[in-house]
């Protein structure tokens, strides 16, 4: 049970601080999705800057991130800076109209977890078969893949000098998933 005292910030529960790693959940953060044939240039009109290619992420000016899933669905996470205001606005603003741009709400959908510090791509060793190391996995990349036997999207983003994983994951799953990873960490910390 949390202190009255102690209450964080809406959308950003810091679970675990480990020596060199943590885990925060922002599970209530907005997030939203955007999939068409028109959703790049929907989203460059709307300002956003967007990845290149498929499986790559871009944090965006206000702290924001966009990750390109395929060749035409992107995932947009809000900013703790902004409490996802920004995104939370494209949500309630966007209107089915004649492009291709769909939108999918994320909110209900996705849980989203935190992991950053030090080593978290050896914590997620231990739930991942996919190599998450700095020198495979570097800032910007996202690996859509399993961990825990689960489906999670794991988004670097960091910088070379500091690992910050995004790690989204079923929202039925959440509870599950956040034990699993505390139980990662736990055992990382007990090998160190």
């Amino acid at each position: 049970m949390t202190s009255l005292k102690e209450q964080p910030r809406v959308g950003r529960q810091t679970l675990a601080p480990l020596p060199g790693c943590s885990l925060t959940d922002l599970t209530d953060l907005p997030r939203v999705g955007f999939r068409g044939a028109h959703s790049a240039e929907y989203l460059r009109s709307r300002g956003f800057a967007l990845p290149d290619a498929p499986n790559r992420a871009v944090t965006q000016a206000d702290g924001s991130l966009v990750a390109r899933l395929s060749q035409s669905e992107y995932l947009l996470l809000g900013s703790p800076e902004d409490q996802g205001q920004r995104l939370a606005d494209e949500e309630a603003r966007w209107e089915l109209d004649h492009q291709a741009n769909y939108l999918l709400p994320r909110q209900d959908s996705h849980a989203w977890f935190q992991l950053t510090g030090d080593n978290p791509s050896e914590v997620m060793a231990k739930l991942c078969g996919v190599d998450l190391s700095p020198q495979a996995f570097g800032p910007g990349a996202v690996a859509q893949t399993s961990a825990a036997r689960i489906n999670v999207i794991v988004i670097n983003a960091g910088s070379a000098r500091q690992t910050s994983l995004h790690i989204l994951c079923d929202r039925a799953s959440q509870a599950y998933f956040q034990e699993a990873l505390l139980d990662a960490m736990e055992e990382f910390k007990a090998r160190h």
